[in-house]
Parts: C-alpha cells; sequence; structure tokens
C-alpha cells in the first residue's frame, strides 16, 4: 500500500516537471521525463512491486539469493582458475590431436599440420632482416 502510494507521487511529480518542461519548449526532454515518470506506475499495475515488497521481507528468498551468489561465485571461481592454468583451451587442443587418428591426412586434420608455405621476395639464403638496400634508397631519394 506504501509502496504503490510512493510510485504514484513519483509519477505525478514526474509528469508535472515534463509539463514545465515541455512549456519551456524543450519537448524532446519533456517527453523523456514522462517516459520515465511513467515506469513508476507502470510496476506497480503489473505487480513487480508488489512481488518485490514481498520478496524483500521473506527469508527464504533472501537465502535463495545468497545460493545464487554462491554458485555465481564458484563459476566465477573456477574461470579464473581455468584461466590462470591455461586449462580450457590445452583441453580442448590436446583432445582435438587425440581425436584424429595418427596417419591422418592435412585435410582432415584442418589445415593446421602444416601451415601453407609463402613465397618470399628475397633470394634464398639471404637474410630478409638484412636486406635494406631498398629502403636505404628510397630514404636517401627523399633526404632523410
Amino acid at each position: 500500500m506504501i509502496a504503490e502510494t510512493v510510485c504514484s507521487a513519483v509519477s505525478a511529480a514526474g509528469l508535472g516537471i515534463a509539463v514545465v518542461t515541455a512549456y519551456r519548449k524543450r519537448f524532446l526532454a519533456a517527453v523523456r521525463l514522462a517516459a520515465y515518470s511513467l515506469v513508476p506506475v507502470g510496476l506497480v499495475m503489473t505487480g513487480v512491486v508488489g512481488w518485490l515488497a514481498d520478496t524483500a521481507l521473506s527469508p527464504i528468498a533472501w537465502a535463495g539469493f545468497g545460493v545464487l551468489g554462491a554458485a555465481w561465485l564458484l563459476l566465477a571461481g573456477t574461470r579464473v582458475v581455468e584461466r590462470r592454468r591455461g586449462g580450457a583451451g590445452a583441453e580442448r587442443k590436446a583432445a582435438g590431436r587425440d581425436a584424429v587418428a595418427p596417419a591422418a591426412s592435412a585435410p582432415s586434420l584442418g589445415g593446421a599440420a602444416r601451415p601453407a608455405a609463402r613465397p618470399s621476395s628475397a633470394p634464398r639464403g639471404a637474410d630478409p632482416a638484412e636486406d635494406f638496400s631498398d629502403i636505404e634508397a628510397i630514404l636517401k631519394k627523399h633526404g632523410i
């Protein structure tokens, strides 16, 4: 009974502020305020406020929230430990390798058996890290 009265008063005050805002030619803000001020009345009419009032005073409901919180903490804790160990990804990779026969062809391994060879622009035997002659020429051309 008190919650419904408070929600109605909040909605009436919000609608009053929306009317004043609309009078000042700020229609977009007025419509937004009206929408927000109708939410408490809508919650009362749907019964959410009554359900929340019953839940807030119920020790069984609070015990249920405690059990849900404990379950969430356990799940989050296992995720943290799993990430620190590198567990889930390593376990899946190991399971994937065991599922494929040892003499399987490359396509059955999903292309992960051998990386594709890239054609190199550097001549064979030359170290690509030491071949900067073309870059040096460009830099000298621009005076750098």
